[in-house]
C-alpha cells in the first residue's frame, strides 16, 4: 500500500474504531435504537470509504504494476482476484 493511503486509512480506522467503542456504550446503556443505528450507519459508511481509499490504492498501484508487466499470467491473476473481491463486496452490501 502506498505510503499516503496507508495514512488516510490508518487515520479513518483509528476513527471507526472509537465510533465503535462509542457504540459499544450506547447498547451497554441501553440507549435509543434508532440512536444506535444513525451512529452504526455512519461506521459502516466510514468502513465503505476506508474500503474505496484501498481499492483505489490497490488499482493504481497493484493492477497498474500487472498490467504493465506485460504477463497476461500475472494480469489475469489481478483481474480475477479484483472481480472476486467486488463481487463478495456486493453481496454483502445486499
Amino acid at each position: 500500500m502506498q505510503t499516503d493511503a496507508k495514512n488516510i486509512c490508518a487515520r479513518r480506522l483509528k476513527r471507526i474504531e472509537g465510533q465503535v467503542r462509542g457504540l459499544i456504550r450506547m447498547v451497554e446503556e441501553d440507549r435509543y435504537c434508532i440512536e444506535i443505528i444513525d451512529q452504526l450507519q455512519a461506521v459502516m459508511a466510514a468502513a465503505r470509504k476506508v474500503e474505496a481509499e484501498i481499492l483505489k490504492d490497490h488499482l493504481s498501484h497493484c493492477v497498474e504494476h500487472a498490467i504493465s508487466s506485460g504477463d497476461p499470467k500475472t494480469q489475469r491473476r489481478k483481474i480475477e482476484e479484483l472481480l472476486s473481491t467486488l463481487s463478495r463486496s456486493r453481496k454483502a452490501g445486499n
